[in-house]
């Protein structure tokens, strides 16, 4: 039977976020962080094939999908700030043990969470979701580092490229053995909440607080070997924007880390979803049983 999957909002910090609900409330927790630029619609297909054995929660964060997108003018936005929301998030909901899948913009929200509270992290699953220097493509994120050092109008035009539709379908698409089988309805779902007005500011306001998020790394190391927290790394081998290496700098510091590479690219549940689930049923399986 596959699980319902509930459509829920909830208040936070006078804030209206969205997030995506399945699986009784007494299993083991399991929490779906999105990245950039798309939100809990990414889990659709993964959500029903974990919720007979977990309780699963996927919050779209503030400024994208379906949550709140209040300007810049109305909120700082800072991946600092994006936790506050998650954190409290898993707060009203009773959730203080759970599991974290990060990708992209996920991974420095997970990464916050398992800073704050190390021992309430039971395992993390990273599909090409970065915490190390290793895995960077450069080629996509110079003119994101450009903009960083300095503000100008021809830094901000060359990473306002990433707004656009193209742009979107292009992070779909590339790497993929297939594009075909990756729906228009992604990118196309993803370019429209973007473009809602005034959240170009909200998206340039966020890659320039992407700088926050490398300085971070090494702590998370620490508390990945203090805390032996178990660490599935299941990657999108062709991603064009965090690469294989990514992946593997995880068995540094997680000596236990069971690392996969997969034949896809950044949104690897797009074309890989069954292999991604049947991976993240048999490790969450083992390592929540410890």
């Amino acid at each position: 039977m596959v699980a319902g999957v509930h459509h829920r909002y909830a208040e936070v910090h006078g804030r209206r976020l969205f997030y995506r609900e399945a699986g009784h409330p007494d299993a083991p927790a399991v929490v779906l962080l999105h990245g950039y630029p798309t939100s809990s619609f990414m889990f659709r297909d993964l959500i029903p094939r974990l919720a007979d054995c977990y309780r699963v929660i996927a919050p779209d964060h503030l400024g994208f999908g379906l949550s709140d997108a209040p300007s810049v003018d109305e909120f700082d936005y800072t991946f600092d700030a994006l936790t506050d929301l998650t954190e409290e998030l898993l707060d009203q909901l009773g959730v203080d043990r759970y599991a974290i899948y990060v990708q992209d913009y996920g991974a420095p929200i997970g990464w916050r969470l398992t800073l704050r509270h190390p021992d309430a992290i039971t395992a993390i699953v990273t599909q090409n979701g970065n915490g190390y220097d290793q895995g960077f493509i450069e080629d996509f994120w110079a003119p994101v580092w450009a903009y960083q050092r300095e503000q100008t109008p021809e830094t901000e035009a060359a990473v306002r490229t990433a707004l656009g539709v193209d742009a979107i379908r292009w992070q779909y698409v590339t790497g993929v053995p297939d594009e075909s089988l990756v729906s228009p309805d992604t990118w196309s779902h993803d370019a429209a909440l973007i473009g809602r007005p005034g959240n170009d500011l909200v998206q340039l306001k966020l890659f320039r607080d992407y700088a926050t998020n490398p300085p971070l790394y090494r702590a998370l190391h620490e508390q990945l070997r203090s805390n032996r927290i178990p660490v599935l790394a299941v990657w999108g081998h062709n991603d064009p924007i965090f690469g294989p290496d990514g992946a593997r700098a995880f068995g540094k510091d997680a000596p236990d880390a069971e690392i996969h590479l997969l034949d896809g690219g950044h949104f690897l549940l797009e074309t890989a979803v069954e292999e991604v689930a049947e991976l993240m049923r048999d490790f969450l399986g083992r390592v929540l049983t410890r």
